[in-house]
């Protein structure tokens, strides 16, 4: 889901660039909900995996 992320708001960069501004801030906005969602995902995860106590790796 990062990499998604991360995909979207490099779209976002190039076409800024470019001057395709709806389209940057399109993928702009793509790119902040799935950086939101990833981490509220990773929260989780780390939480749970506090709670049954296994430690990382």
């Amino acid at each position: 889901m990062l990499g998604w992320a991360l995909t979207f708001l490099v779209v976002a960069l190039i076409a800024a660039v470019f001057g395709f501004g709806g389209v940057a801030s399109a993928s702009a906005g793509i790119a902040q909900i799935l950086f939101g969602v990833f981490l509220i995902l990773f929260l989780i995860t780390m939480l749970a995996r506090a709670v049954r106590g296994k430690p990382p790796g």
